[in-house]
């Protein structure tokens, strides 16, 4: 073959997007179509990605829902900061911190007792309201479109139902939506959510009631949630079902917006979410491999695998001693994220053998878990948007929370946020339930923004589902692209590795020490060398979901390009012009 014909070839199953005006990427292909539109409409970044949000509550109401949670990153055109919306809710205030002990055995029960409050609908309307343009009516249209009309059903969802229908039958209000006939829908099938379509409706329609201003009709559209017919419901529900939540609860609610917290890399700073959730992780992990001949080392070697898995727990081993809502208690995020703390948890990374288990933390005190037997639990997983407009606005975010857990509040088809379930229920864990305090989340949206040398004016938006997974795909597809020098599309699809060495996020918490997984590309000489060195090695499939579902966005400082990347692993994809 001629040498000019071979370099044509690609290392990635699809095409790295490139547009000029503006791209978006997100975890199902209809929601970053419904991002597209609203940028070819003429809005900005935060109008399309709260759009392209909202969708994904409706077509992965599986594992996203519109009541359930959605932290959010923003870097405003024209300003040198990056912000942090908190969408993420607290524990009814009716809440005792004994109370799991005492009633449920130390566990936080399915159902409506792990509800906290949601905070997704004021997370983007507040978003919408603060760097957006448009009115929540505009933004909600396709989400309504597609609840109202359907859509059809994809592997990934129907396998999820499937697999999770002994939750959905416990409540008739779910079975009724998600066992349409008593049975999971088959892929292919329109799958119809008209109370939810209704729901979105009677928000844009309160909105376009209350007149005057954009912002009144955004505060509107927020308290026909929070205080008029939706809440109402919600709390008639609980009222009968000896649910927690109450009405000072929701009408009280508003998203904390803060600066977010970064570190630096390479000539890039990393920004993520604060420590009320594993945001922080992201960049703990940059500081700790920031100190490691990683292109030495070879892309995916065993070395490579080996060094960047004990980096990766030991800053689990620190999210799991520090990591908790910062209202309540001391999250030493300056210590945290500092170049010696760094240094000094990087020693005990051993070339020769693995940590066990979890290693122990920089917290002195801090007790070790126990191991629970069995493979760990998949995750309840989540989704993923990002997108950058013609301004310079960039927005990254990560709705969540699944359906089959906690029942749908009838008439409304609205799971009210289950993320109860990432709390302890023993009170002394960093993340122990209290009155009003937020459990600690896995979504973690992350920007990343290039200060100087070869990534000077990069911006790059990036992040997945995968609950404990999720930072660990971030960090690998991060290093593929800025140590690796891979193209964003390449970068996502490479095989990855995930360790489950530490207590998962999700109630119960299982831990399985030494657990490492590795998708089935990796030569299975890689997977012996690294058994060797003391991991348990456990084999994915080629392209699973549970390795995560990556999406990119990056404006390439050389060419002024924006690249879009986009998933295979699942139904992501990324557009742009």
């Amino acid at each position: 073959m001629p040498q000019d014909v071979a370099l044509t070839g690609t290392r990635a199953h699809r095409p790295t997007i490139a547009g000029s005006s503006h791209v978006a990427s997100a975890g199902h292909y209809l929601a970053a179509h419904a991002a597209f539109a609203i940028l070819e409409a003429g809005g900005n970044a935060i109008d399309a990605g709260v759009a392209g949000g909202i969708a994904l509550g409706v077509l992965q109401s599986d594992i996203v829902n519109v009541a359930g949670v959605a932290p959010i990153l923003v870097r405003p055109a024209g300003e040198d900061r990056v912000w942090s919306v908190a969408g993420l809710g607290g524990w009814p205030r009716a809440l005792d911190p004994a109370f799991f002990q005492r009633h449920h055995g130390g566990q936080i029960p399915h159902g409506i007792l792990r509800t906290v409050v949601p905070a997704a609908p004021a997370a983007w309307i507040a978003t919408l309201a603060r760097w957006g343009t448009m009115r929540f009516g505009d933004v909600a249209a396709a989400a309504i479109r597609f609840a109202g009309e359907g859509f059809a059903m994809y592997p990934l969802m129907a396998e999820m139902i499937a697999n999770n229908q002994a939750g959905y039958a416990r409540w008739p209000s779910s079975a009724a939506i998600y066992l349409p006939g008593g049975a999971p829908p088959r892929v292919g099938d329109r799958f119809i959510q008209a109370d939810l379509a209704r729901t979105l409706r009677y928000m844009a329609d309160e909105e376009r009631a209350a007149g005057g201003s954009r912002a009144d009709g955004l505060r509107a559209a927020r308290d026909a949630f929070y205080t008029g017919d939706i809440a109402a419901q919600i709390l008639a529900y609980h009222r009968a079902h000896g649910g927690l939540l109450a009405a000072e609860d929701l009408a009280t609610f508003e998203p904390e917006i803060e600066p977010a917290v970064k570190t630096h890399f390479r000539g890039i700073d990393v920004h993520a979410c604060p420590g009320w959730c594993q945001g922080p992780v992201v960049p703990m992990m940059l500081n700790l491999v920031d100190g490691l001949d990683l292109s030495g080392m070879g892309h995916n070697s065993p070395a490579y695998v080996h060094a960047v898995t004990e980096a990766m727990k030991l800053a689990f081993a620190d999210r799991e001693a520090w990591f908790g809502d910062p209202r309540f208690v001391d999250v030493p995020m300056e210590r945290l994220l500092s170049p010696a703390y760094a240094q000094e948890r990087r020693a005990l990374i051993h070339s020769d053998k693995a940590w066990p288990g979890m290693p122990p933390s920089g917290r002195v005190g801090a007790t070790m878990p126990g191991a629970d037997a069995g493979p760990p639990a998949p995750p309840l997983d989540t989704s993923y948007i990002c997108v950058i407009d013609r301004h310079g606005n960039v927005f990254s975010a990560t709705p969540s929370d699944v359906s089959s857990d906690t029942p749908v509040i009838p008439g409304t088809g609205l799971c009210p946020s289950s993320r109860g379930s990432q709390g302890w229920a023993d009170p002394a864990h960093p993340s122990g339930v209290a009155p009003g305090k937020r459990p600690r989340l896995t979504p973690n949206p992350a920007l990343a923004i290039g200060r100087e040398g070869p990534h000077a004016g990069m911006v790059m938006p990036f992040g997945t589902p995968g609950g404990d997974v999720q930072a660990q795909a971030m960090l690998q597809t991060f290093l593929n692209i800025v140590v690796f020098g891979m193209d964003p599309q390449e970068a996502v699809e490479a095989p990855r590795f995930a360790t489950n060495s530490f207590p998962d996020s999700f109630e119960p918490h299982r831990y399985q020490p030494g657990w490492l997984n590795l998708e089935g590309r990796f030569p299975r000489a890689t997977g012996d060398a690294l058994a060797a060195l003391g991991h348990d090695v456990h084999w994915w499939d080629d392209f699973v979901w549970r390795a995560g579902a990556m999406c990119v966005v990056k404006r390439d400082p050389a060419t002024g390009f924006l690249l879009g990347a986009a998933d295979p692993r699942r139904p992501c994809y990324a557009l742009g012009w």
